[in-house]
C-alpha cells in the first residue's frame, strides 16, 4: 500500500453561494486524509497525542485547484508520506471525483502539508518509533510499485 483513498461526500455547508467548495475546505480534506492514514496503518493521531505526548503542528501548507468540486460530489482523498526526516513529515494528497464504473476520477486538487514532531510546548521531538517505521515502509512501498 503505497496511498491511502477516503471517500467522502461533499456537504452542502462545504460550499459557496456559487454551490462550488470553499477553498478552505480542502485543507479540511487533507486532515482527513492524514488521520485516515495513519488509521489505516493501526496507528492513532489520538494516541499519538495522549500516549507519546505529541503533536503535528502544520508548518507549511499548499494546495493547487484544478477542477471545482460540488455539492453532493462522491470525492476520494489520496494521501501519502512524501518526506520523513528526524522531526519533519511531509505529506502527499491528490482529490479527485469518483468516477462511475470503468471511468477516470477526475483530479480536482493537488497538495502537501509539512508538520514537525513536537511536544505541548512546540519543542522538536522524534516521531514514535512505531508511528516512523509504518510511514517509512509506507513510502518504501511507494518506491517498489
Amino acid at each position: 500500500m503505497s496511498v491511502n483513498t477516503y471517500q467522502v461526500r461533499v456537504r452542502y455547508a462545504e460550499t459557496d453561494q456559487m454551490g462550488i467548495v470553499y477553498y478552505a475546505n480542502y485543507l479540511v480534506w487533507f486532515e482527513l486524509g492524514r488521520v485516515e492514514l495513519l488509521r489505516s496503518l493501526g496507528l492513532a493521531y489520538s494516541q499519538l497525542e495522549t500516549e507519546h505526548e505529541c503533536i503535528l503542528p502544520v508548518v507549511e501548507a499548499s494546495c493547487r485547484y484544478r477542477a471545482p468540486a460540488r455539492y453532493d460530489d462522491e470525492i476520494l482523498i489520496e494521501t501519502r508520506p512524501s518526506l520523513l526526516r528526524n522531526s519533519v513529515i511531509k505529506f502527499a494528497y491528490r482529490i479527485l471525483r469518483k468516477a462511475p464504473d470503468g471511468e477516470e476520477h477526475k483530479l480536482l486538487a493537488e497538495g502537501e502539508t509539512v508538520h514537525v514532531v513536537c511536544d505541548d510546548q512546540l519543542n522538536r521531538k522524534p516521531l514514535p518509533g512505531h508511528y516512523a517505521e509504518a510511514l517509512r515502509l509506507m513510502m518504501s512501498d511507494s518506491q517498489v510499485s
